[in-house]
């Protein structure tokens, strides 16, 4: 039987924007400095958020605020441009009266630096879910099952789309179907971790959404 789609589920940075490269610049800035015994800094951290982050690697306060204040600047002047085809297949699902919602990590403020500079863009979407609405950071599935129920839908009619280990770890482990984009991970690192793979937004449509949730293809 086909699987009925109504909703969507998107993670933000490495998925629907390009940004993953200014924030590991940045974040193995900060590693050289408080973490040199951690080569691979930013891509351990990447899908977690902040308060997680500063959890586990700088639980002085004095450190959290001095980075509070360095990701502000960093994010008040960052390039948010969305992929190439993304805008496009938004609307194709829009279209259809498929939900969408963005599922991110990021906080409330990082949020309102986007949408100012992607007001159109961000109003395609139906929710937004952010590092404050959740009780757990990624790998946990918490953050898609809210917001698969946010949006009125059950997990077996929603699509999940991450790049990072720790999203696609979620979206597995919530039980919804992972697409897996090799953006921050190369496509060999992310084979297994999902059940297909989208190299590329640009000609992506909801027939072909729909030709891999039926297991027609399995990349595109």
């Amino acid at each position: 039987m086909d699987r009925i789609l109504k909703a969507a589920l998107f993670d933000l940075d490495g998925t629907l924007i390009d940004t993953e490269g200014q924030y590991s610049k940045f974040w193995n800035g900060i590693a050289k400095r408080y973490h040199p015994d951690i080569p691979d800094f930013a891509n351990r951290i990447k899908g977690t958020t902040l308060v997680q982050i500063f959890k586990t690697y700088f639980p002085q306060k004095e450190v959290q605020e001095e980075l509070i204040a360095k990701l502000k600047e960093l994010e008040a002047s960052m390039d948010f441009t969305p992929y190439p085809g993304v805008v496009d297949f938004i609307t194709d699902l829009k279209k259809e009266g498929i939900k969408t919602a963005i599922v991110t990590s990021s906080g409330r403020v990082k949020l309102q630096s986007f949408q100012a500079a992607y007001p159109e863009f961000v109003s395609m979407f139906d929710r937004i879910l952010t590092a404050e609405d959740f009780s757990a950071s990624k790998p946990d599935p918490d953050c898609y099952l809210k917001a698969a129920a946010a949006l009125g839908c059950g997990i077996d009619e929603c699509v999940v789309f991450e790049d990072a280990f720790t999203g696609l770890q979620a979206g597995m482990s919530s039980g919804i179907f992972t697409i897996g984009l090799p953006t921050t991970n190369s496509r060999e690192e992310i084979e297994g971790k999902c059940h297909c793979i989208l190299d590329s937004w640009v000609g992506f449509n909801t027939d072909s959404l729909r030709k891999f949730l039926q297991g027609e293809i399995v990349t595109y």
